[in-house]
C-alpha cells in the first residue's frame, strides 16, 4: 500500500510510567498497521477514495486568517505551503511540560505553550500523564530529513514519506505531537488505545485542540491517522468544531481537500 508522510523525527525516548488511568479506546476502529504520516508513523486505513471538496461548515464568524502563518486559523496541507516558505515563529519557547525531546522539538509558540501546560495539567488531575514527543521543526530541519528521503528512494516516494519543506504544520509552532506517560507505542497505531490519546481525544477541545489528522479523513487532510498530533486553533473554534461533529480544518473552513501535492 501506498503510504503518506511528512516528517520523521527522531524516535522520543521513553519515560517513567505515572500514568494510572486504564486505556481507553477511540470511537473509531483501532488501525491494525504501520504507514508514515505527519509524523513518522500512522495507521494503515483502506485504499484512498476520490478526494471530497469540503463545503462551507458555518464556521465562527472570521476572526483570524487562514494564511498568515502567525494565525491560529492557519490552513497548512499539500495545497497550502507556509509563506513564507521558511517562516519561524518569533515567540518559540519551551513549554513547562514533561518532554521527551531536547533542542527545537521540544519548543513551542507561547500561545500554544500555554494552552498545553494547561492541557497537560488537567489530564494529571484525571491521572493521565502526556509528554510532548515533537513540537517545533525548522524549515531548515525538514529540507535535510526531506533530501534525505529524496536520495534514499526518490523523488516520487519521497513525497509519500516526508512533507517538502514549507509544507508541515510543525514548522508554525500551533502543532505539536504527544507520548504517552507509561512509553507505550510512540507513534504507533496502538497509541490510539493509549490513555493520553483517548484523554486529548475526548478534552482537547477544552484547551483550544484538535486531532488535525483524523481517522478515515485523509483524502481530504493528505495524512493517515494520527492520534498523537495535536493543532492549536484556540478554544472556541475547537469547542464549536467538537460540538458540531466536524473533523477537519478543510471541512470547518470550507477550503479545498489535499490528498496531494498539484
Amino acid at each position: 500500500m501506498t503510504v503518506l508522510a511528512a516528517c520523521t523525527p527522531d524516535a522520543p525516548a521513553q519515560v517513567a510510567p505515572s500514568s494510572s488511568s486504564p486505556a481507553l479506546s477511540p470511537t473509531s476502529p483501532s488501525p491494525a498497521a504501520a504507514a508514515a504520516s505527519e509524523s513518522p508513523t500512522a495507521a494503515v486505513e483502506p485504499a484512498a477514495q476520490a478526494p471530497v471538496a469540503p463545503s462551507p461548515a458555518a464556521a465562527l464568524p472570521r476572526q483570524f486568517s487562514l494564511t498568515e502563518p502567525a494565525s491560529p486559523w492557519l490552513v497548512v496541507n499539500k495545497y497550502r505551503p507556509l509563506v513564507p516558505a521558511d517562516y519561524v515563529p518569533a515567540d518559540l519557547v519551551q513549554p513547562n511540560i514533561p518532554v521527551t525531546v531536547s533542542g527545537e522539538a521540544a519548543l513551542l509558540n507561547s500561545t500554544t505553550a500555554a494552552a498545553a501546560e494547561a492541557m497537560f495539567v488537567a489530564a494529571a488531575r484525571d491521572g493521565v500523564s502526556i509528554t510532548l514527543a515533537s513540537g517545533y521543526r525548522s524549515y531548515g530541519t525538514q529540507v535535510t530529513t526531506y533530501n534525505g528521503y529524496v536520495a534514499a528512494r526518490g523523488q516520487a516516494d519521497a513525497d509519500t514519506a516526508s512533507a517538502r519543506p514549507g509544507y508541515s504544520e510543525h514548522q508554525t509552532g500551533w502543532s505539536f505531537d504527544i507520548g504517552d506517560g507509561g512509553g507505550a507505542c510512540g507513534f504507533q497505531p496502538c497509541f490510539a488505545d493509549q490513555p493520553a490519546a483517548a484523554w486529548v481525544k475526548a478534552n482537547g477541545h477544552r484547551f483550544g485542540f484538535i486531532v488535525r489528522y483524523p481517522w478515515m479523513f485523509h483524502p481530504i487532510t493528505g495524512y493517515y491517522y494520527e492520534p498523537w498530533h495535536l493543532r492549536y486553533i484556540g478554544v472556541e473554534a475547537a469547542t464549536d468544531m467538537a460540538n458540531r461533529g466536524i473533523s477537519t480544518l478543510e471541512e470547518y473552513f470550507g477550503v479545498e481537500a489535499a490528498p496531494g501535492y498539484p
